[in-house]
């Protein structure tokens, strides 16, 4: 019996620093991981969740730039570039599959996912979460939404409310007991709220990693992997004294985070979702590097925690 393994990739798994992001750097870039995970697929069943920051962004600025056609809300943004990363992380295990020589079917499926909020979250009263074009300030005023200034410039800003359930749970554990492996919650998958039996869209954005954990819980996955741009969560960042934590508790994760180690908006997060997920499995998460994805799964590589004794 194969073990799940959830592997969430984030941003520079397709546009790496200093790029301009072209669909030609993109697929390129997807080589390295997608490798790592056809290898890994052999031996776990495998879902893989990523982000798509840089592809969302460029989406609204598009629509800044064009007038002629209705502007789209957030949340469509969200389903288009879910099916964009999802066709191409499929395309690119397609040809590794074959220039690996990875012998017998191999199926993959990308789903479009949707993740329910709470309405009464506290984050829906404080939007903090920039995204899209930047602004200066004089455009910041102009423009129909809140805005906040940051270190590129004056950016929109939404808020980020907790995941409470990944709707596709049951369809995701089905298909990875069929063998496939599945590509989902992309970008943090689409925020939506309970209305009744249904649902409706938010304008928000979920934090990627934190919706990997829910969905690593949901599906009883074994070990959760959060691929990144460092090789791991680093202890004194950019002061005297700094070096990568190898491992941790929950708990001594939880101390350094009090401590400031770990910066909002970048390691903060990825530290709270591995977190989430040991508390509530008791099982492995691993912060790693894109290029180090195999070797952390093995506990080489990367900031492993883990429940311990």
């Amino acid at each position: 019996m194969k073990k799940t393994l959830l592997i969430a990739l984030g941003g520079n798994a397709l546009i790496r620093k200093g790029q301009a992001g072209s669909v030609a750097e993109q697929f390129e870039n997807l080589k390295m991981p997608v490798r790592q995970i056809a290898r890994l697929s052999e031996r776990y069943k495998i879902i893989i969740t990523h982000g798509n920051g840089p592809q969302v962004g460029n989406l609204l600025l598009q629509q800044e730039c064009c007038d002629a056609v209705p502007k789209l809300p957030l949340e469509i943004l969200v389903a288009q570039t879910q099916g964009q990363i999802g066709y191409m992380i499929e395309s690119t295990l397609d040809s590794t599959f074959m220039e690996l020589g990875i012998n017998g079917e191999k199926y993959f499926i990308s789903l479009i996912t949707y993740v329910v909020v709470d309405e009464n979250d506290p984050a829906f009263k404080t939007p903090l979460k920039p995204i899209g074009p930047v602004y200066t300030e004089e455009q910041a005023k102009t423009v129909p939404y809140p805005t906040r200034k940051t270190v590129k410039g004056y950016r929109r800003v939404v808020v980020s409310p907790d995941p409470v359930t990944v709707v596709e749970k049951r369809e995701i554990r089905r298909l990875i007991d069929m063998d496939f492996i599945v590509i989902c919650c992309g970008g943090g998958g689409i925020p939506v709220i309970r209305e009744g039996r249904g649902f409706h869209g938010v304008d928000a954005v979920i934090d990627k990693d934190l919706v990997s954990a829910k969905l690593a819980e949901e599906v009883a996955a074994d070990i959760f992997i959060i691929a990144t741009d460092v090789p791991g969560a680093v202890l004194n960042y950019g002061k005297p004294g700094e070096k990568i934590l190898r491992s941790a508790t929950p708990d001594q994760a939880a101390g350094y985070l009090k401590e400031g180690h770990f910066p909002p908006g970048t390691m903060k997060p990825k530290v709270e979702a591995a977190m989430r997920f040991v508390r509530t499995c008791g099982k492995r998460a691993v912060i790693s590097s894109i290029g180090d994805i195999e070797k952390a799964v093995e506990g080489e590589r990367g900031t492993e925690i883990m429940c311990k004794g």
